[in-house]
């Protein structure tokens, strides 16, 4: 049964193009579409093939799950985008703006783009959703939409289980830390830069938290140090993620 979660969108004629997309694109995971000079994404269930079906859970029961934590964390004003519309298969939020690392790779092309603001805001708004006693669980820079100042999560992944709120929060430090240094690479003043954000904003004990979590692996620096240049895009940012932690108190 369709029902609406909140209601910046909810006219006849939004629903009816909410059916015209639906019937024009069964199948597809991620629709976005304009309304009014609005962008929205409508949303459906994962299409498993082969293994995949045996492997994962089932694709419907997933959605509704989404449904359910995006609402929660909606009325809890978290800084997600809003859903305003969902129904039997589908819901639909609205826009993010671009994520983070779009606006990383569109700044190599425009230099008016106000990158370093960009990751401060993303920086502060994860101390935000922390505050909240939420987690997001992979907040990597893909995950974060950001326009005109205002940050949004997408495609959280946290259990929101209260018992291990910290340590969900700590692996979010990493994970988005981790992700800095794989977009960026080795730019540490930004990077810092971002990160005080973050401790300033409220995150400053789980910050603590992770430099302790870290301190009896900083023996990995020195094995990893070959491969902060030539690694993998997934083994580079860990002798990064270490050093950053050595280097700042």
């Amino acid at each position: 049964m369709e029902h609406e979660i909140s209601t910046p969108a909810t006219s006849s004629a939004f629903r009816a193009l909410v059916e015209e997309v639906l019937a024009t694109h069964q199948g597809h995971r991620v629709v976005p579409f304009d309304f009014e000079g609005r962008r929205y994404w409508l949303k459906q269930p994962e299409r498993l093939e082969g293994a995949m079906k045996l492997l994962k859970h089932s694709p419907e029961q997933a959605l509704q799950t989404e449904i359910r934590a995006l609402q929660t964390l909606n009325e809890k004003h978290a800084p997600v985008p809003n859903v305003v519309l969902a129904g039997e298969g589908y819901f639909v939020i609205e826009d993010a703006g671009k994520t983070v690392s779009d606006w990383w790779h569109l700044s190599h092309q425009d230099g008016s783009v106000p990158f370093e603001d960009i990751l401060r805001d993303s920086a502060a708004a994860l101390a935000e959703l922390h505050s909240l006693e939420l987690a997001h669980g992979r907040p990597a820079l893909r995950d974060i939409g950001w326009q005109g100042g205002a940050v949004k999560f997408i495609d959280f992944e946290a259990n929101q289980r209260q018992k291990d709120m910290a340590s969900q929060q700590l692996r979010d430090l990493l994970v988005y830390l981790h992700s800095l240094y794989r977009y960026l690479g080795p730019l540490h003043e930004p990077i810092t830069r971002a990160m005080q954000a973050y401790r300033e904003a409220g995150g400053e004990p789980t910050w603590q938290a992770a430099k302790r979590k870290l301190a009896p692996w900083q023996w990995l620096r020195p094995l990893l140090k070959p491969f902060r240049s030539i690694g993998g895009r997934d083994l580079k940012p860990m002798y990064w993620v270490l050093w950053h932690f050595h280097n700042h108190g």
